[in-house]
């Protein structure tokens, strides 16, 4: 029991870290960065909320505990900006390794029954295959375009973002799993993008 509780208590100490991982996107009001815990848990409450966005047999459950902890690797790896200068480091073989390791690490302090059910539904989110893993993944692409517009075009601006770009990079993404979501979000963004062709 111990060794069992030393364990977790590892892990959750390890992962108060990602309290510590600034974010390229600011707070709604963009007085400063949030960090990569304040994205984890606006998320799972994006998934609370807008639930009623999930395609039929989507389990918000699953996917509330799926956006509690895919940002973990952040710890090791740092926030890995979608509109970074080349676009491309965030979906690069170096980062998905890195993160890779980081998964292995950190779900490593668990113990093994929970640290392997825990990387398990990490990789299921990575993987975006399943219901649940898309439509995770549209939210976690949703959030930062909410607090960009609050904040007046926050890092739009800042990274230079085309229309192309937000529709590739986010909205492809947010469509597959919340088409009525994206179309609703696209509308918001015409002020700084225009209309959706």
């Amino acid at each position: 029991m111990t060794d069992r509780l030393d364990a977790q208590f590892a892990f959750l100490n390890e992962a108060d870290r990602l309290k510590s991982v600034l974010r390229a996107t600011t707070l709604c009001d963009g007085s400063r960065r949030e960090n990569s815990g304040e994205h984890s848990w606006h998320l799972a409450l994006y998934a609370l909320v807008l639930a009623d966005q999930a395609a039929p047999g989507v389990d918000i459950n699953r996917v509330i505990r799926m956006l509690l902890i895919h940002d973990l690797v952040e710890i090791d790896v740092g926030d890995v900006p979608i509109h970074s200068a080349n676009g491309t480091a965030h979906a690069s073989a170096d980062t998905q390794a890195a993160e890779s390791r980081a998964a292995d690490r950190i779900f490593g302090l668990l113990p093994a029954d929970t640290g392997a059910e825990l990387r398990a539904l990490w990789d299921e989110f990575e993987a975006a295959e399943t219901p649940d893993a898309i439509f995770a993944k549209s939210l976690d692409r949703v959030q930062p375009v909410m607090a960009n517009l609050q904040s007046g075009g926050g890092t739009w601006i800042e990274y230079n973002v085309t229309a192309e770009q937000l529709d590739s990079r986010v909205g492809v993404k947010i469509a597959r799993g919340a088409p009525r979501l994206w179309q609703w979000v696209r509308a918001q963004t015409q002020q700084y993008f225009g209309k959706p062709h």
